[in-house]
Parts: structure tokens; sequence; C-alpha cells
């Protein structure tokens, strides 16, 4: 058995029409943009393969598919990184979110009723709740899912597959954001997000999502918290607070 064998990945229900394929896709999909993948962190194709209880070709034919996204990096046919990350790298993924998310969030807004208001508001408690629990990968996984409900009531958005794809690629250092996101996170940036969208101002929530991006993880994009976290392999450091 690989040494990373025993690797904790989500596990997702298989739907019924799902290949093994697809849904080995969509699990590591899903761990690399929750973090459960860290930078650092080396893993293998046996060793992901053993973790999922299935061969490595539909491994391989996953991580293709992620390898093209850019969110994982095959290295000698058997080896797999999250790629390197520099500040300058990182800083234009941030921006390149915060222009789709601005853009797809004010063209949403026409759409927004009452009614996903609420729904949104109640995504919203369920993150301060699982901050308060200290479940921080329940806290990621429901921030998105609020972000993909504003985005998503445009019923002609085309969007959401380009935010996914930067969602990716700065998964791998979601730990690291949510690190320091009481040193940085000190305005509800949601609650601004739903005050706009109850006012149908579109201004104020381009300014609410923006906020919420910068705040949330654009701060971490310094050449020494990258380091330090890659050295780390995704683990808390010592020193951030």
């Amino acid at each position: 058995m690989s040494k990373d064998a025993a690797l904790d990945l989500p596990s997702l229900e298989r739907g019924a029409r799902e290949t093994v394929g697809q849904w080995v896709y969509r699990s590591l999909r899903a761990a690399v943009m929750i973090g459960r993948i860290p930078p650092g962190q080396p893993l293998t194709i046996r060793g992901i393969a053993e973790a999922l209880g299935v061969s490595t070709m539909p491994v391989r034919e996953a991580l293709r598919r992620l390898s093209a996204e850019q969110a994982l990096e095959i290295r000698d046919s058997r080896r797999v990184l999250v790629p390197h990350m520099t500040p300058a790298r990182f800083r234009e993924l941030c921006e390149l979110r915060i222009a789709l998310e601005t853009h797809a969030a004010e063209r949403a807004l026409p759409y927004i009723t009452p009614a996903r208001i609420e729904e949104l508001a109640a995504i919203d408690r369920g993150i301060d709740e699982a901050h308060a629990a200290g479940d921080q990968e329940r806290a990621t996984i429901l921030n998105q899912e609020f972000h993909r409900a504003i985005y998503t009531a445009n019923p002609h958005q085309i969007s959401l597959s380009l935010v996914e794809s930067v969602w990716l690629q700065l998964g791998p250092f979601v730990r690291l954001a949510l690190s320091r996101l009481r040193e940085h996170y000190k305005i509800d940036r949601h609650s601004e997000a739903l005050a706009a969208m109850r006012r149908q101002d579109a201004f104020a929530l381009r300014i609410a999502i923006e906020a919420d991006i910068r705040d949330g993880i654009a701060h971490v994009g310094t050449s020494e918290l990258l380091t330090a976290y890659v050295g780390s392999g995704g683990k808390r450091m010592a020193t951030v607070g």
C-alpha cells in the first residue's frame, strides 16, 4: 500500500448516471477547491486511487482534466502536486476573481427575488454557525454556495465556470486565508451584499463582493506567507494568527 493511501478526500455520492471517471474528477475537484489538497503535500496517483477505492485509470483521466485547468500538476507520470504559486500569479488570480464575480453579481441582481435573498441569508447564517463551531471546511463550502446562489440567479449567466476555475487555482490556499480571517475580515461583507440586493443597488453590491474577496483571501498573497505555507505542507503555521 502506498504511503499516501490514507489521503483524506471528500466522499461525494456518485450519481446514478455518473461514470467512475466523472465521479473521481468531481471528488478531486471538490478536494482542491475546498483546500483538502494543500501546496507542499506530495501525492501519488496510486495513493489517490486507493483513497477513492478505484483503479488508477480514472484517476489519471481526472488528473489530466485538472492539470488542463491548472489545478494540479502531474510530475514523472506518478507524482501529483499543486502548481507553484508566485505572489504575482496569486494577485492576478485574485484580481481576476474580483472582475468576474463583481460582473456576475451585477448581472444577476435584476433576477434576485426576495425568496433568493432569504435563501442567501440562510446560507450566511450557516457560515456563521460553521465558524463558531470551528468547522472551517464547512464554512468554505457554504461560502462558495453563497456566491453561486447569487450568480446563478441570472438565467443567462455563463460566467460560473470561469469563476470556479479561479476558485480551483486558489483553493489550495483557502486554509491559509482562513487562519488569518479574524485579522483581516472585520466587517461582515455578506451582510453588506444582502443589504445591497434588498435595495437593488448594483454599485453597493459590486463594492461588497470586491471587499469580501479582498478581505477573505487576497491578503495572503505575499512572498513570505506563500513560501512559509508551501514549506509547511499546508499545515497551520506557528507565526500565523
